[in-house]
């Protein structure tokens, strides 16, 4: 029996495999939340206050429905232009380096991808912060390694296959990611790229 099928919480989620954005720091035992691992806190208060922003919005939007469509329509495409620019303003003041940009199986319930031989061991604790295409959601999670696999033989490079499972995370970060997962599968049966 393999290690995978030993934890019965790794199949409960859709998984993907894409290409995104992957930042991740070790965490030395015991972190305590109030760790920032990402250097960003100067931010954490214009995040917050943009998401109670577009809460409010969608609200509003919804009730303006019932009166009139058209405006609505056009609220909405107001809405999503500022949101493109504000992904084009983000990605430009902190844009990721290519090596970051990586191939990854992703689900709401972890994250694995190639690193370093010998960088992650089985049981390391991560921070990790996700960059996810095309709307550069940055969702975050605190992750266990649990389970590296080595580079076989034939393979190249020092590349190992490290599968993690989030711990803690923000329920909005995991929606967006069960968003993201959910999007991925409409694109590939449209058949469509899926990022990018």
């Amino acid at each position: 029996m393999s290690s995978h099928s030993q934890d019965p919480d790794r199949r409960d989620f859709f998984r993907v495999e894409d290409r995104v954005g992957l930042e991740y720091r070790r965490l030395l035992p015991p972190t305590d939340g109030d760790i920032k691992p990402f250097d960003d806190d100067h931010l954490d208060g214009l995040k917050s206050e943009l998401k109670r922003l577009d809460m409010e919005i969608r609200n509003q939007l919804s009730l303006l429905t019932e009166k009139d469509r058209l405006l609505t329509s056009l609220f909405k495409s107001l809405n999503s232009k500022v949101d493109t620019l504000a992904r084009i303003m983000a990605f430009e003041q902190n844009p990721l380096q290519p090596q970051q940009w990586r191939d990854v199986t992703l689900s709401e319930g972890g994250v694995s991808f190639l690193a370093p031989a010998g960088e992650l061991h089985q049981g390391d604790l991560l921070a990790i912060r996700l960059t996810l295409p095309p709307e550069l959601f940055q969702p975050r999670a605190r992750a266990k390694v649990v389970d590296v696999t080595p580079p076989s033989r034939g393979q190249s490079g020092d590349q190992a296959l490290v599968h993690t499972r989030f711990i803690e995370i923000q329920e909005a970060d995991r929606q967006q990611i069960a968003k993201h997962v959910m999007r991925w599968q409409i694109r590939q049966r449209q058949g469509g790229e899926p990022s990018q």
